[in-house]
């Protein structure tokens, strides 16, 4: 059962990268937290140095969200915590762009990044408005205003469907921010099994820059969240500047490896 002294976080993709330093700077604000993500015992691990580090519950849901039953145990999740703040972070992408990747691994991208987080607003919705109060935190990317094939046009979705959530349901007490970050140091382009050796150091940020920087754009209730002042920069360049220097720009970080 929720603590209901206690403000409730719902991070998705808890267990690495962005999603993992959700968890632990939430945890230090005194959230209660229901972490999901696949790898049961990395949300063990992650759990009890929680608990252990700032006493706070802490609840673990092994879900892979781009299964229908994954995603409904989730949607379940939001309900029974009853959570103030939903961190829609879970994420992936793949090393080879739309035509060269099999169909499959495309699909499995798309029910991920678009069908899973638009299931978890709805349900977080459901809780958030009778209330009149809550939060939610989709982890989009810069990526959105450049072209750069379906991982692009995902958070192009994300992004939009985020700032229309903010619009229509501000005035009910539900806030909506969208963050957009750039390239940061995580897991994830190893993931991919891309060789990311041609980004410039200037361009990388860091996980723990990257989460206090959204909460703390998430505490002034702002609806778009760019970390630094170097991609607020890039972000306002990407949208204005000539498409074939946007998308030659956007194909850094993406030499598959041998």
């Amino acid at each position: 059962m929720p603590d209901d002294t206690l403000p409730t976080a719902l991070v998705t993709g808890a267990t690495a990268g962005l999603g993992r330093e959700f968890a632990r700077q939430l945890a230090a604000r005194g959230h209660a937290l229901c972490l999901v993500a696949r790898d049961e015992a990395r949300l063990r691990g992650l759990a009890d140095e929680l608990i252990e580090r700032h006493g706070v519950p802490v609840h673990v849901l092994r879900a892979d969200l781009a299964t229908p039953e994954g995603l409904a145990a989730a949607c379940d999740a939001v309900a029974e915590h009853r959570i103030d703040l939903l961190v829609n972070n879970a994420g992936s992408s793949l090393g080879r762009f739309f035509g060269d990747a099999p169909l499959a691994d495309e699909d499995h991208q798309l029910d991920l990044l678009v069908r899973a987080p638009m299931h978890l607003c709805h349900a977080a919705l459901a809780v958030m408005r009778p209330r009149g109060s809550g939060h939610v935190l989709n982890v989009a990317s810069v990526a959105a205003y450049t072209p750069r094939g379906t991982y692009s046009a995902h958070k192009a979705w994300l992004t939009n469907l985020g700032r229309w959530l903010d619009i229509q349901y501000a005035d009910e007490g539900v806030r909506t921010t969208t963050l957009l970050p750039g390239f940061v140091r995580t897991e994830f382009h190893e993931r991919m099994g891309v060789d990311p050796a041609d980004v410039p150091r200037w361009m990388w940020l860091s996980a723990e820059r990257v989460v206090a920087d959204a909460l703390s754009d998430v505490d002034r209730g702002r609806a778009v969240s760019v970390p630094s002042r170097r991609y607020r920069v890039l972000a306002t360049v990407a949208r204005h500047a000539p498409l074939g220097v946007v998308a030659k720009v956007a194909r850094r970080g993406r030499m598959v490896r041998p």
